[in-house]
């Protein structure tokens, strides 16, 4: 086992990516992911003596996964956004609740996308979108592995049946369950962001002018007047142009003077650490990651993550900025 260590660590790796993506799509968060994938590695490692490529190596991993995702599932409540718990909040401070819910969290697009041909890529990048995972939260852990085996990897129904060792019926049946719940969320379809074209670095810098001036004029004409707004840990959600800025220039003032530092996307969005100016009056405290979608040229949906302790290092962002 001691000579084929390195090949088989290498082989692994190889998969590394792909299998993040896999587990979070299943468990909404990019810590979880990591965690999963280095268990499955492990489990991988401990067993490859008895694998003897019976199967596809990659079957056997995926099918090793699957089953540490459910082990991790088991009994657990599901991911979720602030929009999950009914209608939207009046942009008063006192809608600002913190409840006992596990949020879904934003993961670096880089740790879910491998290297592959543009329209191979725009799926990856579709399929890790905050709503669309919100959406997969809402499954039961098999149709939710089947859902994305098959809509996402785009594997056979008869390669699914066998990983989850059910009948190719079975994983029928949880297709068609799982597609309808999922249709039932009514994601909207968002720009695409990267690459990056001209057009939409010019949207963006107008966006980062506007918020750092905090320019109510200049905000109102770069966000949708459908817009909605999240900052999860709190169960706020706004939706509306109106309601947003109520909330920028009501309870949310003490953000006028951020400074925005852009970062690599987000589930396949547009990202960037907010940093508020500090009460110490000097240099700016960490705020916020702020993951946004955009349609039409403008933002359609913020979500402001405040656990910049757990994201700020995993995006690369320094945990503040000298004046």
């Amino acid at each position: 086992m001691s000579v084929a260590s390195p090949a088989l660590e290498q082989r692994l790796e190889q998969h590394r990516s792909e299998l993040t993506g896999y587990c979070y799509r299943m468990l909404g968060s990019p810590f979880e992911a990591e965690d999963a994938v280095q268990d499955t590695f492990l489990r991988a490692w401990r067993g490859y003596d008895r694998f003897e490529g019976r199967a596809a190596f990659r079957s056997w991993l995926y099918r090793i996964a699957t089953n540490v995702c459910f082990d991790m599932l088991n009994g657990r409540s599901r991911r979720a956004r602030p929009m999950d718990f009914g209608g939207a909040s009046e942009p008063v401070e006192s809608s600002l609740n913190i409840p006992e819910v596990s949020w879904l969290e934003p993961i670096p697009t880089s740790m879910v996308t491998a290297e592959t041909d543009p329209a191979e890529l725009a799926v990856q990048r579709e399929t890790i979108r905050l709503a669309f995972v919100a959406a997969l939260q809402h499954l039961p852990a098999r149709q939710r592995a089947a859902l994305i085996l098959c809509e996402v990897l785009r594997w056979k129904a008869g390669e699914v049946a066998e990983l989850l060792e059910t009948s190719v019926a079975s994983v029928n049946s949880a297709l068609q369950r799982a597609r309808a719940t999922i249709d039932e969320r009514d994601i909207s379809t968002t720009d695409a962001i990267a690459p990056m074209d001209p057009e939409q670095r010019e949207l963006l810098a107008r966006y980062v002018d506007a918020f750092q001036r905090y320019d109510v004029e200049a905000l109102t004409s770069v966000i949708r007047e459908d817009a909605t707004q999240s900052m999860p840990p709190f169960d706020l959600w706004l939706s509306g142009r109106d309601d947003i800025l109520t909330w920028f220039f009501g309870p949310g003032a003490g953000c006028t003077g951020s400074k925005l530092i852009p970062v690599e996307t987000a589930n396949g969005q547009v990202a960037f650490g907010q940093y508020k100016p500090s009460e110490s009056g000097s240099g700016y405290d960490p705020w916020a990651l702020q993951v946004l979608e955009f349609v039409d040229g403008k933002v359609a949906e913020f979500t402001f993550f405040l656990s910049t302790e757990r994201l700020f290092p995993l995006f690369g962002l320094p945990p503040r900025l000298e004046a």
